[in-house]
Parts: C-alpha cells; sequence; structure tokens
C-alpha cells in the first residue's frame, strides 16, 4: 500500500500539474473516441499501449477480454457498452487480446477450474472461441480466435448493432504481445447492416 501512496503523492506533485488543463477540461467533459475492451491481467495497460491521454478511451477489462452476447436484464459489462456507444458516441470498438493470458491458457490447456466455479463459468463465454481453435493446446490460436468471437458477441449488443449499422462505429481486434509490445490487427468483417 506505501507504493500506492507514493504514487499518489507523485500523481499530485508532477503529473496533475503539469496536465492541469487536461484535468480542467475533463472535469467537465468525457468525450473518449475509443470503446476499449482488454483483459484484465496488470500487464497489459490500454492507455500505455496505445499512448492515450486521460479522456480518450473508454475501457472495459475482463479475465479473458470476455464480451459475453447480449442478453436481457442487468449486465455490468452490457451497461458499459451501452453506455460507452450509445450515450457517448464512441467511434471505435477495440476487443484486444493478448500473448500469455491465463484465461486462454487455462482454457487451451483444459486446466481444473473445480476451485474457481465463477471463473469456470466466466470462461465459458470463450466457448466459440475454443470451438474456432483448430489444434488443442495453441493458445496464441486460441487468443486470436477469441479476439473474433468476441468481437461477433459485441455485434449482438443493440447499441453496437445500430451503431454499426448506421455507420457510426467501426469493429478493430488486436493482439498484443507483452514480449515485444507489438500489436498485430485481425482481419475482422464487419456484420453486414441491418435491413
Amino acid at each position: 500500500m506505501q507504493d500506492l501512496a507514493e504514487g499518489v503523492a507523485r500523481f499530485q506533485r508532477d503529473v496533475f500539474p503539469a496536465k492541469a488543463e487536461l484535468f480542467a477540461r475533463l472535469a467537465t467533459h468525457h468525450t473518449p473516441h475509443t470503446l476499449f475492451i482488454g483483459c484484465s491481467d496488470a500487464r497489459v495497460v490500454p492507455e500505455l499501449i496505445t499512448g492515450c491521454e486521460p479522456g480518450e478511451l473508454f475501457v472495459i477489462r475482463t479475465a479473458g477480454n470476455l464480451v459475453p452476447p447480449h442478453t436481457p436484464g442487468a449486465d455490468g459489462v452490457a451497461a458499459s457498452i451501452e453506455y460507452a456507444v450509445g450515450a457517448l458516441g464512441v467511434t471505435d470498438i477495440v476487443v484486444c487480446g493478448h500473448s500469455a493470458c491465463g484465461a486462454m491458457t487455462a482454457l487451451a490447456e483444459e486446466h481444473d477450474l473445480s476451485d474457481a466455479p465463477a471463473v469456470a463459468t466466466w470462461l465459458r463465454h470463450a466457448d466459440a472461441s475454443r470451438a474456432r481453435t483448430a489444434a488443442p493446446g495453441d493458445v496464441p490460436s486460441l487468443v486470436r480466435q477469441n479476439v473474433l468471437a468476441q468481437l461477433a458477441n459485441l455485434a449482438t449488443h443493440p447499441s453496437v448493432a445500430r451503431a454499426l449499422a448506421e455507420r457510426r462505429a467501426t469493429l478493430h481486434g488486436w493482439v498484443y504481445d507483452i514480449g515485444t509490445g507489438r500489436v498485430t490487427p485481425l482481419p475482422t468483417e464487419a456484420p453486414a447492416p441491418a435491413a
């Protein structure tokens, strides 16, 4: 906790004063251009990877960068997506997977998750990703397929489907390599606009 307290002190002493004008604007304006959906993994820091300033990204982080398909009812991920797309009007939506992902490794290597039932249930949102991965145990392939499957899940959310149909938003799939810092865009096919 001492490290965090020292970090707050450095922020207040060095960072905040240097960006005082930015923070003054952010105090009254919230206009991110991108919804960034990434993994909860502490090694994956969206603002650092993209070089974005505070206020530019609306970030959702989940284990395995999973996006449950739309269903009726309350859901924190769905509510965040709806707010970013419908209320804030983001124009780009990125789903970013990454190398050495613990969630994808657990699935690819069929780890016993009986002692982590909530994790096991959450990872069911990657069933389509597993089905699309030809070789069992191939974590890099599963990471890529998972990004594509989560983009498909995103398109089931009404706010996203509407924004795509009206060409107000674009979906992007990325894979971030922790060891090299390289970000690889995946070829994505935008879902056809609703008739």
